[in-house]
């Protein structure tokens, strides 16, 4: 399904309708929003105003308030939400999928599911960027990197991507990146490739100028015209039609003549052939999807990616690596890559500075629980299986492809139609090549009664019966590995895959690794632009419903018409919250929505005649994921300045919009600004981009601010991206996974990413190809968004913005004596979140902002974001979901803090050995029988009296960045170094 514009009716007058029928269930807005009324009374007297309208009319501006109402359906209790979305659900029908094509069937350990995929105490995790309160994760993900690089006979991997084809786009820009000719300009992809992944690796090199070849890797020659302009290959092993190939000599060639080797690789697969890096691959990409998560639709799965260490700093997203404390403790932190896009900006390698964190916990501990000999019996037991259909087949004249296989069949029947008519009314899906042919892949849920079931497609059952009769459960079982492609190097050899494998010990083991992260179960998460609200119970329920995880994204479309209807419910409402005309559900990141909605912008211009409009606008205190998406979207960055005030430096903006008027492309802003206020500019803004022949691209990081009171599309942009994960309740997921789908004026609406397996990739105008692996990304989370909106309301979703707004300023008030808020509106109000000011503290007392952060942590807190937009600075967003008091306890940590400094200040502290430059303390710090510090251990530990009665423990003392850079270390580190 192509999205499309939308058409937007208006809800029945009051009366007009049916008899209302009273809810069944309290009302889910009490239970979502924190303060109680007469909290947001004693808040409101507090800051000044009367009530909620008079805060929103003192702090939005008039002049882009929104008279339009939201359409979206009356608020539903939890319970009929549940129950309406049951009903939508039955519409799926959920076939045993044979289908292949990078998902398969998986079985999720029970152990895994619940206590991580369906445990707050992992999904509502925040990024692991303070890692000393994420050491959990942490070493979670660096199992899974650890897995990665043992599979794949590389040496380095990172903590996951998005999926597989955007996984490969990624390792098509490191070719690029790492070839120092500047004409290394062609990518050649193999034919055998997934095309999904075709098409999204030539979506990718479009933009960025790279020549994308699909051709016959083992003849570069006849491939590609000038061998000197290629930087790389990418190969699928096992092929996607499943055969195994030897790419030993396609590595030579391709080495001889100074290109890379890229391998979309099986994860299981290689637990039994020749891992990539040992036939001479330079990169290694695939999904861990089959290692114990759900299809879901498509996603959220983790890819992988993995490459040789001299690449390390050319490889994106986030690396986990192994530090130490100020303990000398090992300790584990995000290495090289943290949040490079912010430092690095349009110099950064990619725009993704994300990972799929809590699908790669899943798969890590997938192969925690089951080891190196369980991985190998599920992989030679899916052999097997496929080996038993073959020999099935082939004693009846059928055609199954070349041999040697892993776990795919090309079959050659002649009566296709017949055989697919067979699966359907066995509810099966087979692959069906153009030529006619049929794919079958077998998975780990395959029994040998769904093999017998498979052949009765092909063969009389009578046949069927007797080829089963012929082999034992120990010949399929035990079958060797393919000819000539069998691995001899072991892998996961390390205690952690050879340990847990009684449930006690694995639930320990997670429970361990749980407790050394603070989330959301613990305390307020404050971070500015990132939106830490509740993931409610009830919205995140139907996630593990199987009618939505157990469907291939390309199962045929009347397998699929439940979520239909929960697409289309989603884009409806979506585009009335942003004030457009269509979405794209898609992108399955918000770095992948942005990129999404600069191409809708860049096809725009180019079916105008427009292709040389190539200049992107972007204020200096823009995202820092926004100048690395216009840059992988093809464009130019330009950057124009902020007022004292932090507001977009209007009269520089005129001039940078005229100085490049004929190539203007966009302009890129968040709203409210990144300072935490509504710009009194902003239509006027607009107006410059639009007089100049652009268009205006709004980052929909601070939606929060925005829902029911204005939009973009009021605004005047012209496309927004929406991060779920943050303003519709999709959890963080200690990281990922997240959703950026992308909402655009009616204009563009023919420019929205494509479906990946219609021709070519593209969409009906020919202008945009695919983003994602999956028509629409992760589709199994958007259950969570829906649910949301649907207990909501439209009353509810108003006010949720409205007391995001109260909280900021009540904490700003509250704070105002001892941490002045660095930009205000016009009436003395911020946004949604607000700049507290600590750059002085440096000065008078020493303390840096980091000093203040590690601080927090023996509060029991989480920091604000630091140092961002402003270097010095924290940046707090309460969100509308916490209570009074949360807000005063985090406000009560703040001014405990200042009074601290002000010791320090006076000359009571010592400015070298205080609480502030010692945090964050641990308890075996605090108790050890030696204690060096002039400060009291009561003081280090309990800082204040209510932390005695619940209290959150850092597991590592402060840890040494330099140190992990210096020694880089991304896999386990030997047993004894762990601490108990």
């Amino acid at each position: 399904m192509t999205p499309s514009t939308i058409e937007m009716k208006p809800t029945p007058k009051p009366g007009s309708g049916p008899r209302v029928i009273p809810s069944l269930g309290d009302p889910f807005d009490r239970r979502h929003i924190g303060p109680s009324e007469a909290e947001m009374k004693a808040m409101l007297e507090l800051i000044g105003v009367k009530s909620l309208d008079e805060l929103v009319s003192k702090t939005v501006p008039q002049s882009i308030r929104s008279a339009r109402p939201l359409l979206v359906p009356p608020a539903a209790s939890e319970f009929e939400a549940l129950t309406e979305l049951r009903a939508i659900v039955s519409q799926n029908k959920v076939f045993k999928s044979y289908i292949g094509m990078g998902y398969t069937g998986t079985i999720c350990p029970p152990v895994i599911q619940r206590n991580i995929l369906e445990n707050p105490g992992w999904y509502t995790q925040y990024t692991p960027y303070q890692a000393e309160i994420s050491q959990g994760r942490l070493e979670a993900l660096l199992n899974y990197q650890t897995m990665v690089s043992d599979l794949t006979g590389l040496p380095l991997a990172n903590a996951s991507l998005l999926d597989e084809g955007t996984a490969a786009a990624e390792a098509m820009a490191m070719c690029r990146s790492v070839a120092t000719d500047e004409n290394r300009k062609v990518f050649l992809v193999s034919a055998d490739c997934h095309p999904q992944t075709i098409a999204v690796v030539q979506t990718r090199a479009k933009s960025v100028g790279i020549e994308c070849v699909v051709g016959d890797e083992f003849d570069l020659t006849a491939s590609v015209k000038d061998l000197s302009t290629l930087c790389g290959v990418l190969v699928q092993y096992p092929t996607t039609d499943g055969r195994l190939l030897d790419y030993a000599d396609v590595a030579k060639q391709a080495h001889a003549v100074g290109a890379m080797v890229v391998a979309a690789a099986d994860i299981l697969a290689l637990t039994l052939i020749k891992p990539p890096g040992e036939w001479g691959a330079d990169i290694a990409v695939g999904s861990t999807q089959r290692f114990g998560v759900p299809m879901g639709f498509g996603g959220p799965h983790a890819a992988y990616i993995a490459t040789k260490t001299e690449f390390a700093r050319k490889m994106p997203g986030r690396i986990v690596g192994v530090s130490k404390d100020s303990h000398g403790n090992p300790a584990y932190r995000l290495a090289i890559q943290t949040r490079e896009q912010h430092i690095r900006r349009e110099k950064a390698t990619s725009n993704i500075c994300t990972a799929q964190v809590l699908l790669a916990v899943m798969a890590g501990m997938y192969a925690v629980w089951h080891g190196p000999e369980g991985l190998t019996k599920i992989a030679r037991r899916v052999h097997g299986l496929t080996r038993l259909i073959q020999m099935g087949l082939d004693r009846f004249g059928i055609s199954c492809g070349s041999d040697p296989f892993f776990d795919t069949l090309r079959v050659g029947t002649p009566m296709p139609k017949m055989a697919i008519r067979k699966s359907e009314e066995l509810g099966m899906n087979f692959r069906v090549y153009e030529d006619g042919n049929i794919g079958v892949t077998v998975d780990e849920t395959t029994t040998l009664e769904d093999v017998e079931k498979i052949l009765l497609c092909f063969t009389p059952s009578e046949d069927a019966e007797m080829i089963l009769s012929d082999m034992s459960r120990a010949d399929f079982e035990n079958v060797p590995s393919p000819g000539g492609f069998e691995r001899k190097s072991k892998f996961l050899q390390h205690p952690i895959f050879n340990r847990y494998h009684s449930e006690t010990e694995m639930l320990r083991y997670i429970k361990k690794l749980e407790g050394r992260d603070l989330s959301l179960t613990h305390s307020m998460i404050p971070l500015g632009s990132c939106t830490m609200k509740l993931n409610a119970a009830a919205e995140m329920f139907p996630v593990t419903w199987p009618e939505f995880g157990n469907i291939h994204p390309f199962a045929p479309a009347e397998q699929s018409a439940g979520y239909a209807k929960l697409f289309s419910d989603l884009e409806k409402w979506l585009a009335s919250c942003t004030g457009f005309a269509a979405v794209s559900l898609q992108p399955n990141a918000g770095s992948q929505g942005e990129y999404a909605g600069l191409l809708a912008i860049r096809g725009y211009h180019e079916s105008r005649g427009d292709h040389h409009r190539n200049v992107c606008l972007i204020p200096v205190s823009a995202h820092g994921t926004n100048p690395s998406s216009a840059v992988v979207a093809g464009m130019k960055v330009v950057v124009c300045a902020c007022d004292e005030n932090g507001n977009i430096d209007l009269a520089d903006l005129k001039a940078k919009a005229a100085e490049h008027a004929a190539n203007l492309s966009a302009l890129m802003i968040t709203y409210p600004s990144t300072h935490g206020v509504f710009e009194e500019d902003v239509r006027e803004i607009c107006q410059v981009i639009h007089s100049h022949g652009g268009q205006v691209y709004m980052d929909g990081a601070n939606m929060n601010a925005q829902v029911g009171l204005t939009s973009p599309g009021d605004i005047g942009a012209d496309v927004c991206h929406l991060n779920l994960h943050k303003t519709f309740c999709i959890p963080h997921g200690g990281g990922g996974p997240g959703m950026g789908p992308i909402c655009v004026a009616k204009h563009l609406a023919p420019f929205l990413p494509g479906n990946p397996l219609s021709q070519g990739g593209l969409s009906t105008s020919g202008a945009v190809g695919p983003v994602s692996a999956a028509n629409y990304g992760s589709a199994s989370i958007l259950v969570i968004p829906w649910m949301y909106i649907r207990m909501m309301g439209a009353e509810g979703l108003t006010k949720a913005t409205q007391v995001a707004i109260l909280n900021a300023n009540y904490i700003a008030k509250r704070l105002e004596g001892h941490y002045p808020t660095l930009f205000k509106g016009r009436n003395g109000f911020v946004a949604h979140e607000c700049v507290m000011d600590c750059r002085d503290f440096d000065h008078a007392a020493g303390i840096k902002v980091e000093d203040i952060a590690k601080r927090l942590m023996d509060y029991s807190f989480h920091a604000p974001t630091m140092s961002w937009p402003v270097p010095g600075t924290l940046m707090v967003e309460p969100t509308e979901s916490e209570p009074k008091w949360e807000l005063d306890r985090f406000c009560d940590a703040m001014i405990g803090i200042r009074q601290e400094i002000a010791e320090i200040e006076a000359g009571k502290s010592d400015r070298t050995d205080n609480p502030l430059k010692h945090a964050p303390h641990t308890m075996v710090a605090v108790t050890a029988d030696e204690w060096k510090h002039k400060y009291p251990r009561s003081q280090a530990a309990y800082p204040r009296a209510s932390l005695r009665d619940s209290k959150f423990w850092p597991a590592v003392g402060r840890i040494d960045n330099p140190y992990g850079d210096r020694n880089l270390v991304c896999t386990c580190p030997p047993m004894d170094t762990y601490q108990t």
